[in-house]
């Protein structure tokens, strides 16, 4: 990883929502506990994957560090800058290089514009006339993603699920952005197009250089994508590393449950090990104390319960690689691990 300054450093980053209660004036009663202090980094041209079951925070942490949601607590800076509560002619200069790309295609295009009219929008909203004009430009971006440059006066509703994404993913390239947050870009879309859609985005940061927040539950699309991984459960990160280490190495319980449940094609004598968690994810407004994740976890004890684990570098552990337990799953033998990359998808 590069030593130079990140292109997005989180410290602490929370999020929660108020709940309202009484009548007649309702008060505050509670607060659901949607992010609840998050440590990471994102440098120039990387792609860190965001993964964990549904209602972990992902999608709400996506929306902070675009500014879509406003943070509770904890700071968010970008090259430097703070912008964790910058004000809109603040964050105007910023905006175009932070882009988001959204889960659903069919909801993320307005219905009403044309092709030429959603991607040309952010470029007149910025009042930005790249050279060859906006309509040149839209059409450059069309078959950067493998679309028609004719389509330019098409509707949303003649283009196919796979297609609408690629329109969204032309948009977000529109202002030539530094940092790209993909919420769950392919899980609205067929698994024949999934591949599609997860190999331009990879040819986009390869050829653009642009980093990418890549937030999604399914873990093989995750390693075929992202560089490095940060697993959450219920606002908290539980482990970060690089791909080849945490799918081969998996330190936190957690981590491991997950992995265990992906389906892997192999020929050897005996099959995995498959780790069944007991229970439910508790709910977010009443966490458990300590580590949130120990109502589930087969290594509980007492000082699970009133110690929560900080996310530190294990003994064992590679440097970059951090895990958020107490008794933290045996290390393998780094030569023993054998990791070997996604093959491409077929286009």
């Amino acid at each position: 990883m590069s030593n130079a300054q990140p292109l997005l450093d989180v410290s602490g980053l929370t999020k929660h929502f108020p709940i309202k209660g009484g009548f007649p004036i309702p008060r505050t009663v509670g607060a659901v506990r949607a992010v609840d202090g998050l440590d990471f980094q994102v440098h120039e041209g990387e792609s860190l994957g965001l993964v964990g079951e549904s209602g972990c925070g992902k999608s709400t942490t996506g929306r902070l560090i675009t500014r879509l949601l406003e943070p509770t607590a904890g700071r968010v800076l970008y090259r430097g800058q703070d912008i964790t509560h910058a004000k809109r002619r603040a964050l105007a200069p910023i905006r175009s290089e932070i882009q988001m790309i959204f889960q659903d295609p069919y909801a993320s295009l307005n219905p009403r514009q044309t092709v030429g009219k959603i991607i040309s929008g952010p470029m007149e909203i910025n009042r930005i006339d790249p050279p060859g004009g906006r309509e040149n430009r839209v059409r450059e971006l069309l078959e950067i993603v493998g679309l028609n440059p004719e389509h330019y006066n098409r509707f949303p509703h003649e283009f196919s699920g796979g297609q609408r994404q690629r329109i969204g993913v032309a948009r977000a390239l529109a202002l030539e952005p530094k940092l790209i947050v993909a919420d769950e870009p392919v899980s609205a879309l067929d698994v024949s197009i999934q591949a599609q859609v997860v190999n331009l985005l990879q040819k986009v940061q390869r050829e653009l250089g642009i980093a990418f927040v890549f937030i999604a539950h399914d873990l093989a699309v995750v390693r075929h994508f992202s560089e490095r991984v940060a697993v959450m459960y219920l606002g908290k990160i539980m482990e970060v590393a690089d791909r080849e280490d945490l799918y081969g190495n998996p330190r936190h319980p957690y981590t491991r449950a997950l992995l265990s449940a992906v389906p892997e094609a192999t020929v050897d004598e005996t099959p995995r090990e498959r780790i069944r968690l007991q229970g439910d994810v508790p709910s977010p407004i009443n966490p458990p104390s300590g580590c949130r994740f120990r109502t589930r976890c087969w290594k509980a004890t007492e000082k699970c319960a009133s110690e929560e684990p900080p996310l530190v570098r294990a003994e064992g552990n590679r440097a970059g690689h951090l895990t958020a337990c107490h008794y933290p799953e045996a290390a393998q033998d780094p030569s023993a691990t054998r990791v070997s990359k996604e093959p491409e998808a077929a286009a």
